[in-house]
C-alpha cells in the first residue's frame, strides 16, 4: 500500500483537495482509504440509538454491520494521541493508497497544502518528508521552494503527480 500525508493549517484545502483526489483514484480503478485526524473530541453516534446505549452501558467496542457499511468504536481507556503507524494496521491492508489528513509531525512522505491567503507560514523548510507543496501562491513560496510544486487549483496534476511517484509513497512500517 501507498501513504501519504497531506499536511498544512486549517483552512489551507487539504479536505478539499484529499475529497476530489479520493474521486479521482477511485474513477481510475484505485481502492482509497483516508485516515483524518480529528483535533477535537468527536462523536459519530447519536443519543437513544441502539449503540450509544451499548457504550454508555460500558462496552469496550461497539461494531455496527449492515449490508454496505460497519462501523467500529473503540472505548480508549484513557485519552491518548495516536499516530499513524498505530492506526494504519486498522485499515485493510489491500487498499491501494491511504490518505491521511493531519498529522502534521507524522513520519511519512507528504504533499504540503499552502495558501498565502491563509497567512500562516509554510511547513517544508523544517520538515524533510514533504515531497511537494499543493498551492494557489507558488510566486509567494518562502525560498528554497521545494522540489515539486503543485497547482492545487488542478487536482488531476497533482493526482498524476501522485501516481508518477508512486514508488516514493510505498508504506515500510
Amino acid at each position: 500500500m501507498k501513504v501519504v500525508g497531506f499536511a498544512g493549517f486549517s483552512g489551507s484545502g487539504k479536505t478539499t483537495l484529499v475529497e476530489t483526489l479520493v474521486a479521482l483514484f477511485v474513477q481510475r480503478g484505485l481502492r482509497v482509504s483516508v485516515l483524518k485526524h480529528a483535533h477535537h473530541r468527536f462523536e459519530i453516534d447519536h443519543p437513544g440509538k441502539d449503540t450509544w446505549r451499548h457504550r454508555q452501558a460500558g462496552a469496550y467496542e461497539v461494531l455496527a454491520a449492515s449490508d454496505s457499511l460497519i462501523a467500529l468504536q473503540r472505548r480508549l481507556p484513557q485519552p491518548v494521541e495516536l499516530d499513524v503507524p498505530d492506526l494504519l494496521p486498522m485499515l485493510d491492508p489491500s487498499v491501494d493508497w491511504v490518505f491521511v489528513e493531519g498529522f502534521k509531525t507524522a513520519r511519512l512522505p507528504k504533499i504540503e497544502i499552502w495558501r498565502a491567503s491563509t497567512g500562516r507560514p509554510v511547513c517544508y523548510p523544517q520538515d524533510p518528508l514533504i515531497r511537494a507543496i499543493a498551492t494557489d501562491s507558488p510566486g509567494q513560496l518562502p525560498p528554497p521552494a521545494p522540489t515539486h510544486v503543485l497547482d492545487i487549483n488542478t487536482p488531476p496534476a497533482v493526482a498524476d503527480w501522485l501516481m508518477d511517484n508512486a514508488i516514493a509513497f510505498e508504506y515500510q512500517p
